[in-house]
């Protein structure tokens, strides 16, 4: 009856999941908010500064008001779900995700608004706050033509107004009506010749007007009437905005990008579920079904919460499959080990998962620890990056451990699986009986003919030629720098046919925006991307895109960084792995002892140099997300090394003793043969979805994945053949101080981490 129970309630459990997935996976991915890189839309940083020079600084209420207006203006442009934030130093980012004019999104937003009634000679006769509030009406007139009318607040003021207009002159008896005019710098002498001047109308005063209402006339569209109305209705900005960082991505763009990189998401997580499957079998089964529910999950809490998906959102979602399948691997080689030795299938599960439990709580907090340290520095898409990976970890830590554990437990409990180890990955012939006695740390490994710790000098020669050859290569060729570093603009042109250089070349110069700087990219080599060390303005940006996209039929991506913006990224992504950098060690020397806590880092730096000088010598671009590919095998990285000290740890307790050189090199090499094939099989599932992300994934995030591919095999090098490695020499040194290591006596008087003895 147990046995028909437990496997009544795996099933009823799979039915529940089965139902609730199915039944509402659908409108949970429908409700998730696309970020613009998805959508198409834009994104800008503004710099909120008074309105003049010696005008009152800008005061917290000042930006406060600032973005209750712009939020008036967004709703102006019915866009939904947008994104405003106030950040340190006086800025607002604006996020529109899905806007279709995007030119005339921004000049919306832009706009001051300040509405002025002047004369030919520039004089002020009526300003904004002659206007009653929200009194600005889009309407038309007797002919049909779309206008705005606004409602006064003393009709006599304005009865005076057009009364002194009218006794002037024909043909300077004009009133002139400007949006935004600016004294020293326009004027209706300089703009009236102009095709398209920059006053919005200037009727013609021939009587006195006795009204309450002013009409606005010219040849505006009726969309434009509407926005006029809108803006003047939700009022002036009390300061000037300027824009000091802004990208824009055309909807084609958004719409491929969300298409490739789903498809490589999906391809990436069933290589993974059927390598779990082949290698693992049974466990392998409940793997897979996890990773449905670690994913089903994170879209569930992500759409909870309202967070925006990006493309590097998707990204963390992949990488975190990778994650929680290397909780799952650590559990199942410990119960591997334990089947070896000749327990049975139900005491191998339990001691299998017990044993595991602390190696993945450590691997996942320092992990963690990278994420929020890269969700504090982290801005926009990067941002969310950081926060879909801290609930990736979350969420794969509750499947990859707790659900994992329940479900495997009711198959193996029932007692069908008894005497049954080939379903769990194990060959008969490698395991030894119960009567033998044998102990999981005396098994004999693939590798046991590898001698880490003789050919450490050969590992730390290695590296230190090969970060002395990166320093010389860095110095000489540098990095290539994007322009969230470097500044300047950057734009991406999409053509429906293969592009060439000279090609480009040609058609920027006709434009008049020629540049030295052309890579092709795509699969046809259909996107081009043109780089300037400018700045563009907003009115360049606005010229560019519907140049552009006359002539090659879709928006380009167009994105534009301030020296500033540039600075202060830099100083970010130094202070982010500095910051995780010291969190990790002490986590770790909390954990263990500050010998590892100063091994794990060292090979740290070694991993983020590495992929440093990899970048220098393929001159690959090195932008923002270059950081967060950084940081994220910061945290992957530190998982294989913790796995590894987990492991010499617990040889070292068996021990109990270490009195020589030799008996440390043997807990360092057994260690490391006995996590081998765990540390192997991990970075093979994580390889999976990044090369997926790689060949089918969106060009956007393609360096990306370049920098996680490269950090995952320097990751695991560095974990096995330097931070082992270093920890042995720093552990030796201690030996030959002491006599010897009585590691029952270290462990009782460890304070907090280090292994010296309580002063």
């Amino acid at each position: 009856m147990k046995t028909r129970g437990r496997i009544i309630a795996f099933l009823l459990l799979i039915v529940v999941f089965a139902a609730s997935i199915s039944t509402t996976a659908q409108s949970v991915v429908n409700d998730i908010k696309l970020g613009l890189d998805l959508q198409g839309g834009f994104e800008v940083l503004y710099q909120v500064e008074p309105l003049k020079k010696d005008g009152p600084k800008v005061s917290e209420e000042m930006v406060t008001d600032t973005t209750t207006a712009l939020l008036n203006r967004i709703n102006v442009l019915g866009v939904s779900e947008p994104n405003i934030q106030i950040e340190g130093d006086n800025r607002i980012r604006v996020q529109l995700a899905g806007v279709e004019d995007q030119e005339s999104a921004r000049e919306l937003l832009s706009t001051q608004a300040n509405l002025s009634f002047r004369d030919v000679e520039d004089n002020l006769m009526l300003d904004g706050s002659d206007l009653k509030e929200g009194g600005a009406k889009a309407t038309f007139d007797e002919q049909g033509r779309p206008m705005v009318t606004l409602e006064l607040k003393d009709p006599a003021k304005f009865a005076e107004v057009t009364q002194q207009i009218s006794q002037k002159p024909v043909g300077t008896n004009l009133l002139v009506i400007w949006l935004d005019f600016e004294e020293g710098v326009d004027s209706f002498a300089a703009e009236a010749s102009k095709e398209k001047p920059k006053f919005v109308s200037s009727p013609t005063v021939d009587e006195r007007i006795n009204s309450n209402s002013v009409q606005i006339s010219g040849a505006f569209s009726v969309e434009e009437t509407k926005d006029l109305s809108g803006v003047l209705n939700a009022g002036a900005l009390p300061v000037k905005l300027t824009e000091i960082y802004s990208t824009s991505v055309g909807a084609q763009f958004g719409e491929q990008a969300l298409k490739t990189t789903v498809f490589a998401a999906l391809i990436g997580i069933a290589l993974v579920a059927l390598f779990m499957f082949l290698y693992y079998r049974l466990p392998g089964v409940v793997a897979m079904i996890t990773l449905t529910v670690y994913v089903f999950l994170i879209l569930l809490v992500f759409e909870l919460i309202n967070g925006v998906l990006t493309l590097p959102g998707i990204a963390a979602i992949v990488l975190g499959v990778g994650m929680a399948v290397d909780a799952n691997i650590i559990t199942y080689e410990r119960i591997k080990e334990e089947l070896r030795v000749g327990d049975s299938v139900k005491s191998a599960f339990k001691k299998g998962a017990s044993s595991s439990f602390s190696a993945i709580f450590d691997a996942n907090i320092t992990s963690l620890i990278a994420a929020a340290v890269l969700f504090y520095f982290g801005t926009s898409s990067v941002k969310g990056f950081a926060l879909m990976l801290i609930i990736s970890i979350l969420s794969s830590f509750i499947t990859a451990v707790w659900g994992s554990r329940v479900l495997l437990g009711l198959l193996v409990n029932s007692g069908m699986f008894d005497g049954k180890p080939w379903l769990f990955g194990v060959k008969q012939s490698t395991i030894h009986s119960a009567e033998e006695k044998f102990d999981t740390l005396d098994l004999p490994t693939k590798f046991d003919r590898f001698d880490f710790v003789s050919s450490r000098k050969k590992f730390f020669t290695a590296s230190i030629t090969f970060i002395v050859i990166g320093v010389i290569i860095l110095g000489i060729f540098r990095l290539n720098l994007g322009i969230d570093f470097s500044s300047g603009t950057r734009v991406e042109i999409l053509s429906e046919d293969s592009l060439t250089k000279e090609e480009l070349t040609t058609y920027l110069e006709s434009i008049d925006q020629p540049s030295e700087d052309i890579v092709l990219s795509g699969d046809n080599q259909e996107i081009g991307v043109v780089r300037y060390k400018e700045e563009f303005s907003q009115q360049e940006i606005n010229t560019l895109k519907s140049t552009i996209k006359e002539d090659y039929g879709a928006d380009p991506n167009i994105s534009t960084v301030s020296s500033t913006v540039g600075k202060e990224l830099a100083k970010n992504a130094l202070f982010a792995l500095l910051f995780a950098s010291i969190g990790i060690i002490l986590y770790t020397a909390f954990r263990f002892e500050w010998r590892m806590g100063v091994a794990a880092i060292v090979s740290l730096l070694h991993d983020a140099f590495f992929m440093i000088a990899i970048f220098s010598i393929l001159r690959l671009e090195v932008d923002i997300t270059f950081i967060a590919a950084i940081l994220t095998i910061v945290g992957y990285s530190i998982n294989d090394t913790i796995v590894t000290f987990d492991r010499i740890r617990e040889n070292m307790r068996r021990s109990k003793r270490i009195e020589t050189e030799e008996d440390l090199a043997i807990i360092v090499n057994k260690s490391l043969r006995q996590t081998l094939g765990r540390s192997v099989n991990t970075v093979l599932t994580v390889v999976f979805v990044v090369a997926a992300l790689l060949i089918f994934g969106s060009d956007s995030i393609r360096n990306f994945s370049i920098a996680l591919l490269i950090g995952l095999i320097s990751g695991t090098y560095s974990s096995i053949f330097i931070a082992a490695q270093l920890w042995f020499v720093l552990k030796k040194r201690e030996l030959k101080k002491r006599g010897a290591i009585d590691v029952e006596e270290d462990e009782s008087k460890r304070k907090w981490g280090t292994d010296e003895p309580v002063v």
